[in-house]
This record gives structure tokens, C-alpha cells and sequence, in this order.
């Protein structure tokens, strides 16, 4: 692959930069925060305050502000400040630990606490449907999206769960911003160039091993993994660059080859003129690498990623010889599955990760 992982130096890097002492301390350090500044750098002033991901709106004589501020795992606060020196001059509302109301919908399965648990900032998981038993392992499926243009696990309050449906069916949930991805260090971000189809795989793993440490009920051994456009590259790079490791893979209209998409997109982070890198991280290139299983699923008419990069994909594995399904959706655009967004993906990683057949959908 195309290789930071040859490359431990830009690691160290990173990790040395973003240690160092910053604004709003102790908090996660992907959550927005507000300040005012002057042009010539001084009179640095902290317009907010808490602990979470803030979105202001200024009063009509711009003296105040109204300040709206959540976690994953807290309902939203709402706050009234002083512009002039980022002051607290009244609570205005604060929502119920769950939300307003939420105890009742908690109480009638409608509602599940949302992580991460402070402890696993980065690591944002969900947990199966119920209390994890210690007794018993549960497989890991990690929704993947790598875009080097920003990043990407959920940081403020939604009062559903995205993932319930793979947690009701008994996995435990991961979504992560590896190395590569924005908002943090420049040398952080530096891991991408040249290079998406590392896509933060080293932090990735490591990451997921330490959740299995933590917790017993972790099953690294059971680990898929799905995504879309940039996400369907990465989630089928999983396959091929790192087999020991991810076993069963859905992938949706991804860009395979950075050669054939948008240039605008991925010259930005691969370069011109086009060398020898790009071969080293395309899927159809290594397409003869490919291990465990995997679903690619395209839109027929994607007017975002070229359905081509899907079907030449498959053209580079059928020459290889290698075994694959694949989901074809005639007149889908840019899509994640559409009306199978869950049923197809869902019964795959069912069928290759528990061992269980699902239901015969034909029969009922």
C-alpha cells in the first residue's frame, strides 16, 4: 500500500504536535469552539465556554450572543453571553440528561444513550442492543469514512441512533477519525498525501485492539467494516491491505482507482502529475490481494463517482479469480444502497460474521 506506515516519522509527529498545550484543555479537541480575535493578533477573547460543540447566533445589535452547545452524550445547553468579553449572562434552557421527554421514550425502547463514554473520545462504539455480556463475544463492524477533507465521528447531541439496526442484530458499532483526516495537526493531516489508501488503518486497528482490552466482549477477530464513496474505496482497501485483521467488507459506489475519478478531488490530496503512488494505492491494482468477503453495491447512474470504477473493479477480480458478490441498482445515483441500504448489508455481515443465515426475504 501506499505507506505511511513506512513513514513513523510523520506518527511521531503528530502525535508530539497534538499534545501540546492548548485552548479548552481536557476537552475533546474536535469540538467547536468560538473566539474573537483583532487582525493584528491580539485581544484573543473566548466567546464560549462549554464542554461540547458550540453554533452561536449574534442578538440584532451583535452585544450578544446566543450560544447552543452539545455532546453525543449530552442533550443540548442553550446560554446567553456577552460578546464584548465572551461573559455568561444567563442559562436560558438545558435539555434532560437523554433530552426532553426521553425517559419515556428510553422506557418504551425508542431511545438509547448515545456514546462515546468519555474515556473513548476518539472511539466513538456502540454497544449491542441491551447490556453487553462479559461472557459473551460480540463481532465489530466499523462504519468507515476517511476523506482527508474533514472528519467525520458525530460530536453533538441526535436524539436517534444511527446504528440501532446493526446493534439490535447483535454488533457492536465503531467510527473513528483516523491519521489522514482534518481538524487537527497539520502533520496529522500530512498522513494522506500521496497516500489514501493507508486511510488511518494503523490507528484504526490499534484503536479497536484497545477496545477489546478494555472490554471483553470485543471480538476482534469477528471485524467488518462498510462505506461509502471515499468510504467504499476505504472499506474494500480493508480487504486487500489488511485481511488479517477485517474479514467482511460492503462497499458503495467507491472510488477505486483515483485515476478515473474527479481530479478536483483527488489531486487535492494524491497530486500531479499522476506517478507511481497512484497504482500503489488503487484497489484495481491489487485486486489480486483480495481476502475475506466482500459486497460492492453501485448506483447505475452515480453522477458522483463513476460507476466504471466499480466495474472495472470487478472486470480486476474476475481476472484474478476472486470471489465477491455484487449489488447493481438500476437508476440509484451516488448511493449507499437505497432500499437496501439495510437489508443487503445487513444480512452480509449477519451471514459472514455470525454464521447464521438470515430470513428467506422471498418467502415472506
Amino acid at each position: 500500500m501506499g505507506d505511511a506506515r513506512h513513514r513513523p516519522h510523520r506518527r511521531g509527529q503528530a502525535s508530539n504536535l497534538v499534545s501540546r498545550q492548548r485552548k479548552n484543555a481536557g476537552q475533546d479537541p474536535y469540538l467547536i469552539h468560538y473566539y474573537r480575535i483583532n487582525f493584528d493578533g491580539t485581544g484573543l477573547v473566548a466567546l464560549t465556554e462549554g464542554d461540547g460543540s458550540h453554533r452561536i447566533a449574534y442578538s440584532p445589535d451583535r452585544k450578544c450572543l446566543f450560544d447552543t452547545y452539545s455532546r453525543i452524550d449530552m442533550a443540548p445547553v442553550h446560554e446567553l453571553r456577552r460578546v464584548s468579553d465572551g461573559k455568561l449572562m444567563t442559562a436560558l434552557e438545558k435539555g434532560g440528561h437523554f433530552g426532553p421527554g426521553s425517559e419515556r421514550l428510553e422506557a418504551a425502547g425508542g431511545f438509547r444513550r448515545q456514546g462515546p463514554r468519555r474515556q473513548d473520545r476518539h472511539l466513538g462504539h456502540r454497544r449491542p442492543a441491551g447490556e453487553a455480556r462479559s461472557e459473551q463475544e460480540y463481532p465489530v463492524i466499523e462504519d468507515i469514512y476517511a476523506g482527508p477533507h474533514d472528519s467525520f465521528v458525530p460530536k453533538t447531541f441526535s436524539p436517534f441512533n444511527r446504528y440501532q439496526s446493526l446493534t439490535d442484530l447483535g454488533f457492536i458499532v465503531v467510527k473513528m477519525d483516523g491519521m489522514g483526516t482534518a481538524n487537527r495537526s497539520k502533520a496529522f493531516h500530512d498522513v494522506c498525501w500521496h497516500n489514501l489508501a493507508d486511510a488511518g488503518f494503523p490507528d484504526r486497528i490499534l484503536w479497536i485492539k484497545a477496545l477489546a482490552k478494555k472490554y471483553s466482549y470485543v471480538d476482534t477477530t469477528r471485524v467488518g467494516i462498510y462505506g461509502t464513496s471515499a468510504g467504499g474505496q476505504s472499506s474494500t482497501a480493508a480487504l486487500l491491505f489488511h485481511p488479517e485483521f477485517y474479514k467482511v467488507a460492503v462497499s458503495a459506489c467507491g472510488c477505486h482507482d483515483n485515476r478515473m475519478d474527479k481530479s478536483s478531488w483527488n489531486e487535492a490530496w494524491m497530486g500531479y502529475p499522476v506517478g507511481p503512488h497512484y497504482a500503489a494505492c488503487s484497489n484495481i491494482t491489487n485486486a489480486d490481494k483480495l481476502q475475506g468477503k466482500l459486497l460492492l453495491i453501485v448506483g447505475e447512474l452515480d453522477t458522483n463517482v463513476p460507476p466504471e470504477s466499480t466495474l472495472r473493479l470487478v472486470d480486476a477480480f474476475i481476472k484474478a479469480k476472486k470471489d465477491f458478490d455484487l449489488l447493481v441498482i438500476p437508476g440509484a445515483n451516488h448511493t449507499d444502497g437505497g432500499v437496501y441500504r439495510c437489508a443487503a448489508p445487513h444480512d452480509f455481515f449477519v451471514r459472514h460474521l455470525y454464521g447464521v443465515e438470515p430470513p428467506d426475504h422471498n418467502a415472506q
